[in-house]
């Protein structure tokens, strides 16, 4: 017997588990942290709060200064990021993404505990490694599609994504949301940020800066000659190990897309060990300082 082609559609519907169903259909600005210690400030300003679980990723609904928001953690690093946005992106009625946390200082002008406003993202590891030869490293012309100078064997190279036409040259750059960076620098006069927690102090009083260009790749950062490549190379003023994913995942959705970085260490720029440890907590909380006064200032 042969099942008609409407049944068999609706019992596929029905038994597999692929398809995401809506939890809920308000329009919400989502806000994204990337582990705990980045959220504890978000989570506890949210309030009428509302949670979903998904294959484990806790799904907060909820207010933050008044605008309706979903308030979740990306996991570490960049599929991590790009999943999880996706996860809500598929589940939740998403007008604007944003996101909060730390970060490595790359730009030599600016003090742990600044929060950086990128206006553009890229993925500085998606790159080609090189053959090594006698005559020094040797990459295929058709591999390296990007001017981008090399570090040793690292070729870095552009994003070719599914939709590109053939022959489409490839995307280094990832952008924020223009709207978005013109609201954050609004926000940037007005707010003050923590100089001091836990009994550490900052050297210099921490500001906002919005603009420049940011890079992301799933490595911590923590040495000084890679450092200075990325600014001589990408112009890179902040590293992260997520926005660049996000801000992909963002770009191809057509949703608004902005993060906000606070430099909790100077990603192997500092004279001694690694400042993260000490600066974790107050960057993270200038981070979220910043954007609650941003979706405070965003309009309904």
């Amino acid at each position: 017997m042969r099942l008609p082609a409407f049944f068999l559609a609706c019992l596929f519907l029905v038994a597999s588990p692929a398809f995401a169903q809506r939890l809920d259909e308000t329009p919400r600005v989502a806000v994204i942290s990337a582990f705990p210690p980045e959220i504890g400030a978000l989570n506890a300003a949210t309030g009428e709060q509302k949670t979903y679980d998904v294959n484990g990723v806790q799904f907060m609904t909820g207010k933050l200064e008044g605008k309706p928001v979903v308030v979740f953690l990306s996991g570490v690093s960049m599929v991590n990021a790009a999943m999880t946005t996706q996860m809500a992106l598929d589940r939740f009625n998403i007008t604007r993404i944003v996101f909060s946390g730390i970060a490595g200082g790359v730009d030599e002008s600016l003090d742990i505990g600044d929060v950086v406003v990128a206006d553009q993202w890229a993925q500085n590891l998606e790159s080609a490694f090189a053959r090594e030869t006698d005559k020094g490293f040797e990459v295929q012309s058709f591999i390296r599609n990007s001017d981008l100078a090399n570090y040793g064997m690292i070729y870095p190279r552009g994003i070719v994504l599914p939709g590109d036409a053939l022959g489409a040259p490839a995307r280094v750059w990832f952008p924020a949301d223009p709207a978005l960076l013109t609201t954050a620098r609004k926000v940037a006069a007005e707010v003050a940020l923590q100089r001091c927690a836990a009994g550490k102090c900052l050297v210099h009083p921490p500001k906002v800066v919005v603009g420049g260009k940011g890079v992301s790749a799933p490595v911590f950062l923590d040495n000084a000659a890679y450092r200075k490549y990325l600014r001589a190379t990408f112009d890179a003023r902040v590293v992260d190990m997520e926005s660049a994913a996000v801000a992909h995942v963002a770009f191809v959705s057509k949703t608004p897309f902005i993060a906000f970085r606070s430099l909790s260490d100077l990603a192997g720029g500092g004279a001694g060990e690694n400042e993260m440890g000490t600066f974790m907590a107050l960057a993270s909380d200038n981070s979220a300082t910043v954007v609650k006064a941003f979706v405070k200032a965003l309009p309904n």
